[in-house]
């Protein structure tokens, strides 16, 4: 069943959770039975709960940091706290390469926080807070089990935060142009500009994402235009949480990175940038090169380059490509490096 839903509700957190709980009650009693009054109270105080567990993330990277020409030294976003000592879940471009972190609360409190990990393969950032923080962690969800449809909440934090009610609109793999791919990544409608590190909620007050980017086509790339949210299912950290909390790494992480953005363009890859002193950079790639193979095998897709990289090999090793530059067809040999090994950190981290 399709429901209209209130769009984006751009007011503090506190005046609109009471609206986003009988908006998300009443979705329940159409598509089930009509929740009664204790249902509506649990539900209010769970979302109350998971608004309240969403805070500001503050961060400045390191002055040489890589990812300074593309996401600004300043970054600005959002964070969940989903356990009783301040560990925070974010978004990782946030914290990426950073040398300072603050925690802005509901209640206006900043609070100094540290990099704790981050997961290259999924996405995900954690951050502890260096003080009490006196915030009732989530309960992470399932997000394999939300149904297309179903109604849910957005909550971003810090001074700008708010929430709305968003439904799911798709499930399926996705692959940045970044050398980046997960699968079962969640699309909402209608879309979020405070996405970064949002905490997406189903109507138990779980976690069951966290936001990563502002998408033109929710449905998917051959579907009509539907402006929405990408979020990082929370399923994916279910199997690294412990790793990534314990080593601020994941096994997953440790693979060959060449420093190419990339976009699918009429069956082939296009390259749209080369990073600087990256790899593909030294080894002559350029902006407009079109990749047919990688050590082998044709590429028809962004998702199957990254992935085909990944499996290849070691980190660090030689990868062939095949590629169209103009009218011509030419190999190169690309000298990959593990990602790990290009990131800045703070002095003393």
């Amino acid at each position: 069943m399709h429901l209209r839903l209130p769009i984006h509700l751009s007011f503090p957190v506190r005046l609109w959770l009471t609206a986003v709980g009988l908006a998300l009650c009443a979705a329940a009693a159409a598509q089930q039975a009509q929740p009664g009054h204790g249902d509506l109270e649990a539900q209010s105080r769970a979302l109350q709960r998971a608004s309240s567990a969403v805070v500001g993330v503050r961060t400045q990277a390191v002055d040489d940091a890589r990812s300074n020409g593309t996401l600004g030294r300043e970054r600005l976003g959002s964070g969940v706290v989903v356990d009783d000592k301040g560990l925070v879940l974010t978004i990782g471009y946030l914290i990426l390469e950073a040398e300072q972190v603050q925690l802005v609360t509901d209640d206006d409190r900043v609070i100094p926080g540290r990099v704790v990990g981050y997961d290259v393969a999924t996405g995900f950032g954690l951050v502890q807070a260096l003080a009490p923080m006196r915030i009732e962690p989530v309960p992470l969800g399932q997000s394999a089990q939300v149904r297309e449809d179903e109604p849910l909440m957005i909550a971003s934090g810090g001074e700008i935060g708010a929430v709305s009610v968003a439904r799911l609109v798709s499930r399926r793999p996705f692959a940045g142009y970044w050398e980046y791919h997960i699968e079962g990544a969640l699309f909402t409608s209608p879309p979020r500009g405070d996405h970064s590190g949002a905490g997406l909620f189903n109507g138990r007050g779980e976690l069951l994402g966290v936001g990563s980017l502002i998408v033109n086509y929710a449905r998917g790339d051959n579907q009509p235009r539907l402006p929405g949210n990408m979020f990082v299912p929370i399923d994916l950290l279910r199997p690294v949480f412990d790793e990534l909390k314990r080593s601020g790494t994941t096994a997953a992480s440790r693979r060959a990175w060449i420093g190419i953005n990339c976009a699918e363009d009429e069956g082939q890859v296009k390259i749209l940038r080369v990073n600087d002193d990256s790899p593909a950079d030294v080894a002559g790639l350029q902006k407009g090169d079109r990749i047919l193979r990688i050590d082998g095998t044709a590429v028809t897709a962004l998702g199957q380059l990254w992935q085909t990289l990944w499996r290849g090999g070691a980190p660090e090793r030689e990868i062939t490509l095949e590629i169209q530059r103009e009218n011509k067809t030419e190999t190169l040999k690309v000298f990959s490096v593990d990602r790990a090994k290009t990131l800045k950190r703070a002095q003393g981290v």
